[in-house]
Formats: structure tokens, sequence, C-alpha cells
């Protein structure tokens, strides 16, 4: 294999395409397989050479005339031209005859002349979306863009927009064929004030909408509530088989009670009171689209103590706990009822809100909007509803829902001491809980944060599912009792420890590289570099599977079913739900990388082939 002959960051002269003229650029990268050299302009401009098209700085000699053009974007309005004529430029002189000039234009037709098409870097047009994966959040503003004769037009297609890394040469010949198909996926746009706002809307018209589009996000939205009652009355029979489905419906007279919903609208709004509490620090989120960060007050942890402390008040002034447990069908129907409320009032309130805060996974469809979000970051005030709504009352209300089950169970089973199976759910949620509350500020880099608006989808979710799925495990036991013998609960704990060092390493690993790349302690990381400037980790825990978070957080769910023995599948469809969300939601985060890093992450990709399970998936 030939040795290459620049090394990555060295300064070169690199010819521009089509051209005889040659300009500064920095070397980026060297794919050994394609010899090919990925250089940046001083423009920002990055393109695939080959080695010959590339010289060092000593093979020129500086012009007297002091001319500072580091780049063709930067000469567009010069009226010195080169002799050898790149594409699309016009003729040098307008004497030439009409003959001569045809004749000309048939040679360069035969010709291999390498022709690039250029998308702006700096483009970003979706809402207060950042380019990360492994590294620092990337900030590109609007006024970035490269200057541009004011007639100028340019294509722009959607996939373009997000492969803004895809720089390459290809034959005119080959655009020739494929300028017919991308036709019908482009669309001009005028380049002007306006040009990136109507790029933006036109984007967003025609991306693929994801979760199956508006029938898929009727079906969810729909089927959801319906298959979460299901689930706990299947739960309450004596024999939870496959057998005795459907089980008996109650009536729905019996499922709505004003007391349970006025317990619920109480805790949303205690939690909303301690999370405004002056107490924690105050950190920016990622960057929005015109440049403005949003502040947040991390006081997740400190809520969880007060909201502990008023739960063990509660309990020495002989409140019961047990209503939870009595009442659970006519909670859930409450924080139903609630969620649906919300997203009604996120959805009409949207539709006043600017272009430019509008989330980029919206579509311009009121149903789908409705279920997927319109707003990315609605506000009252300082009150960020969704970032709230996270990680506040329905994280922290499945430890209380937990604590209820364990003591109905005492209750109901004539315990003095909780079952070692309850004491095991019990432990295992309630140190992600505390883990998520620990480390709220990892939450404003994922993708419901940075991406998906405040709707249904993620009102349900929080609201909801969280606490009434979740603590399904605690809710299983009450009912159906399962003694667990001590060695077989030490290779349980094995298990949850192993998931949560995967989990919690991984995580810190990752957010400590994006705070700061350059930090001595991940000098030992192997990276690759990308055309947005941010690198990709390819070594540490990042090299073992693409998503080595997501493999902890499936073996910390295995360890919360195992306890409940194997008598029924019902405590295993958590985990059966949460790898098929997992799976789903990695397939997300690979078409957003994909798009945001593209060569990068395909070479990413051949690196580190699994996605989430090492020689399997």
């Amino acid at each position: 294999m030939p040795s290459r002959k620049f090394a990555d960051g060295e300064v070169v002269r690199g010819r521009w395409p089509g051209s005889s003229l040659y300009y500064e650029v920095e070397i980026l990268s060297h794919d050994s397989s394609s010899q090919l050299y990925t250089v940046k302009y001083k423009d920002g401009t990055e393109l695939e050479l080959r080695e010959n098209d590339i010289k060092p700085l000593t093979s020129f000699r500086q012009r007297k005339s002091g001319s500072t053009s580091s780049s063709p974007s930067r000469r567009r309005g010069s009226r010195s031209r080169s002799r050898s004529r790149s594409p699309g430029r016009p003729p040098k002189s307008s004497r030439r005859s009409a003959s001569a000039s045809q004749q000309a234009d048939i040679k360069e037709m035969r010709k291999e002349v390498l022709e690039v098409k250029l998308t702006p870097l700096v483009l970003q047009p979706f809402g207060n979306s950042v380019t990360r994966y492994n590294g620092e959040p990337e900030h590109r503003e609007r006024n970035d863009l490269p200057r541009k004769n004011a007639q100028e037009k340019f294509h722009l297609s959607e996939e373009s927009s997000y492969i803004s890394a895809q720089y390459g040469l290809r034959p005119r010949r080959e655009e020739m064929k494929l300028k017919e198909l991308d036709s019908k996926e482009e669309k001009p746009v005028t380049k002007g004030p306006t040009s990136l706002r109507t790029f933006e809307m036109a984007a967003t018209q025609k991306k693929d909408l994801e979760f199956g589009g508006v029938p898929g996000a009727c079906l969810i939205m729909l089927g959801l509530p319906a298959f979460l009652f299901l689930l706990l009355l299947m739960c309450r029979q004596r024999e939870p088989s496959l057998l005795n489905f459907p089980p008996p419906l109650p009536a729905l007279y019996g499922l709505w009670e004003t007391r349970a919903f006025g317990v619920y609208v109480l805790w949303f709004f205690v939690q909303a009171l301690f999370s405004l509490l002056p107490i924690g620090k105050v950190v920016e989120g990622t960057p929005l689209t015109d440049g403005r960060r949003l502040k947040y007050r991390l006081n997740g942890f400190y809520a969880f103590i007060l909201t502990s402390a008023v739960v063990g008040a509660a309990l020495f002034w002989g409140v019961e706990l047990y209503y939870v447990y009595r009442h659970f069908l006519q909670l859930a129907l409450a924080a139903i009822v609630f969620s649906v409320v919300l997203s009604v009032y996120l959805y009409v309130r949207a539709l006043r809100a600017p272009q430019d805060e509008l989330s980029p996974a919206s579509s311009g469809n009121a149903i789908y909007d409705f279920f997927i979000g319109h707003e990315l970051n609605p506000r009252i005030g300082t009150f960020d509803l969704k970032y709230f709504c996270e990680l506040r009352p329905g994280l922290i209300g499945w430890v209380v829902i937990n604590l209820a089950m364990l003591l109905a169970e005492m209750k109901l089973q004539n315990r003095a001491t909780p079952s070692l199976a309850m004491i095991l759910v019990n432990s295992f949620q309630l140190l992600y809980v505390v883990d998520a509350l620990w480390n709220e500020e990892a939450v404003l880099t994922t993708m419901d944060i940075i991406h998906d608006g405040f709707g249904f989808m993620l009102a349900f979710g929080d609201l909801v599912w969280v606490p009434f799925i979740y603590s399904f495990q605690a809710f299983y036991l009450v009912h159906h009792p399962n003694e667990v013998s001590w060695p077989v609960a030490s290779l349980i704990i094995a298990l949850k420890l192993c998931g949560y060092i995967i989990f919690r390493c991984s995580n810190t690993q990752k957010n400590a590289f994006r705070k700061n790349p350059a930090d001595p302690k991940l000098a030992h990381l192997k990276t690759i570099h990308t055309s947005a400037g941010k690198s990709l980790l390819v070594s540490g825990w990042w090299g073992f599977v693409r998503h080595p978070n997501y493999l902890g957080d499936l073996i910390m769910a295995l360890a919360w079913s195992l306890p409940c023995g194997f008598n029924h599948i019902l405590p295993y469809f958590y985990v059966i739900y949460f790898a098929v969300l997992l799976v789903h939601r990695e397939a997300r985060d690979e078409r957003q990388c994909r798009r945001k890093y593209g060569l990068a992450w395909d070479k990413y990709c051949r690196r580190v082939p699994y996605r989430l399970l090492p020689y399997v998936y």
C-alpha cells in the first residue's frame, strides 16, 4: 500500500477542480483505499482531492500583487480569469465566434471533467438540531453562509441538506445521468434574505414522517392508553394467562374518580413548585437556530430529596400510600386525561409560535404535529414544560408508586417485611432514578430535547407510560409473590451492576468528550475527524458497540424483571418493549448521524460494525 505524502493538519495548496488554480487548504484526513485526501478551503468548503492535485506551499512563489484570495468563493467578483475554464464559468471573451464556442463546448462535454456539487456546510435546516454524537455541539449561525451573487441560484435536495459533509468529485457524465433523478427531488432556492426560511419549510414538508406517519400516530395515540389498561387488568388477575385474555373490563364510571384526578394534578403542581425553587446551578442548553442558548436550572435531585421528606412526613402522620394501589387504575386514567389536555394546550399555543421556535420533527400536518410536538421548547416565562416533564412528575412518581406497591405487598400478604424480590425491584429502580436526577444535565443533549417537539408522544410517555408501566414489576409482585433465594439474588445483583457500569461509564465518557475533547484524560481515545469539525469516538466504550449506553440500559431492564420469576411473561413485557424501543431509537440515531456526518459516519460504522449487541446486532 503506497504511503501518504501529506499528514493530517498540514497546510498545502490544492487544485480547484476543473481549473489550474491552486488555493491554500488544510488536510483533514486520508482514505487509504481510494487514495483521496479530504481537504478544507478557507471558506469552509471541503473536497476530496487526489495526491497529484495537492502541492506543498514551498512549490509556489508568492505573487507580488499580494492577493490574499484563498478560495474560489472569494474571487467571484474579480475580473481576472484563469486560462483554464472551470465548469459553469462564462467564456473569456465575447468575441469568440458561435461555431468556435460550440466546438469548445462539445470538446468539454467529451472530456471527463470533474465537477463539484457545493452544499454550504453551514445550512442547518431544522430548529434546534445540533451536530452531536460523541463530540461537542456544532453551532453554525445563519449569517455564516458564503457570499454569493444576488442572482445566483443553487439546488439543495433534502438529503444533501443533511449530508453536508459529503463532498466529492463526480464525472460530468455521471452528473448528467443523475440530473433527471435529482431534479425530481430537488427544488431551486433563490439566494436571498428569505432563502433559508424557504429551504427550511420545503425540507420540512418533504422529509419522511416517523412512526408510520399520520396513520401510525393515530394508532399509537388510540392504542397505547387501551393497551396500558389491558396490561394492568391482566396483572390483577389470579392467573394472568393469555388464555384468560381479554380480562373482564370494569365499568367506565368505576374508572373515573374526581378525587384521583385531583391527587394527580396536585402531584404535578407540587413538582412544578419544587422545580422553580432557586436552588441548584443554572446551565445553558444546546444552541438554537438563532444562536441563543436557553437556561435550565438543575435541581431535580433536590426535588427528589424534598419529595422524599414530604412522603416520609405523610407516612409518619398516618397517611396510607395503600390508596395509590387501590386506585391505581383511576390514577392511570387521571394521568391520561391530564396528558391529553396538556397536549391540546401545547398544540394550540404552538400555532402562534415563530417559525424558528418550531420543532424540526414537525411536518405541517395537524394530527402528526399534535402527536410529535409542534413547538420545540414551550415555556411559560422561564418554566420549560418539556424539560420539566422529562424527569420530574413521571420519574419521581415512579419511585413513589414502587414504595406504595411495597407497602401494599406487606399489607395484603401479611408480611412483617417486604419480600426479597420486591426489595430488589425497588432498589434497582431507585438507583436508576437517582442516577438520572444526579446526572440531570445529560438530558439536555438527548434527542427528546434537541429534536422532538413537545406533544402527545412525550407528554403521554413522561406522565403516563413511565410511572405506570415502569413500575409494572412491583405491581405484579403484589398479586403474584415470588420467593428468591440469596444465591439467585446475588446473580441478579451482579447482572444489574454489570448493566449499570456499562450504562454509566459509557455516558460519562461521552459527556466528558462533548464538554472538552482536548481533556488529557481522554487522550488515549481514538477518534475519526468529521467534515463538521467534530470527532467520533472509535475506542473505549464507543468502540465496543455504537450504542453502549443502550446495551447497559437493556441489561438493567432484564435485571428488574428476573426477581418476578418465570411463571408468567407479563413481568417481562417491559424488557420486550424496551428492546423494541431501543432498536427503534437506535435506528433514528443512525439516520440522524448519517445525515449529519456523511462519509465520516460510514467510516465509523466500518470501524464499529455492531450497533447494540456485539457479534449479534
